[in-house]
Order: C-alpha cells, then sequence, then structure tokens
C-alpha cells in the first residue's frame, strides 16, 4: 500500500531557514532534541525555495511554527516550544 504525501499529517513544528544561517542550525538542535523527547513530528523547509516566503521571512529566520501557528522567530527557547507542545 502507498502513502501518498497529502495522507501524511503536517507536523506539529515546522521551521523556516536556510542554509548557511547559524542561528538556524542552534535552532534545530533545539527542536529535535524536543520533539525527540516528546515524540512529536517536526519539519525545516528552506525559504529559498520559494519565493514568497523568502520575501516574507528573509529578516526573520528562522521562524517556527507550532500546529499552524507562528511560534518564534531568531532564537527558540527550549521551555518555550516544550510548552507550546504540551
Amino acid at each position: 500500500m502507498t502513502t501518498e504525501a497529502s495522507d501524511m499529517p503536517e507536523p506539529r513544528v515546522l521551521m523556516l531557514g536556510r542554509p548557511g544561517c547559524h542561528l538556524c542550525d542552534d535552532a534545530r538542535v533545539v527542536i529535535q532534541r524536543v520533539c525527540a523527547d516528546l515524540g512529536v513530528s517536526w519539519e525545516e523547509r528552506s525559504i529559498l525555495d520559494d519565493p514568497d516566503l523568502e520575501h516574507r521571512y528573509a529578516e526573520q529566520i528562522p521562524v517556527t511554527f507550532v500546529d499552524g501557528e507562528r511560534h518564534d522567530f531568531w532564537l527558540v527557547d527550549e521551555q518555550r516550544l516544550r510548552g507550546a507542545l504540551a
């Protein structure tokens, strides 16, 4: 049985960033740790793959979303992220 991508649930956490961004590297570590601890799915997307995202978020990366709502930008606070996912 093949599962279509559209059948997969959206990840609870989405991080928008770009390659070479040191703040994105720092945020990724926190997001990976929190999501692994809580068993929560997450995804990372590059703003460079979407001109609209690049235009909207170029000065705010990394931008994190939790359950589709913008959560934070620039820095990811571990306790705040845990609280949002609780």
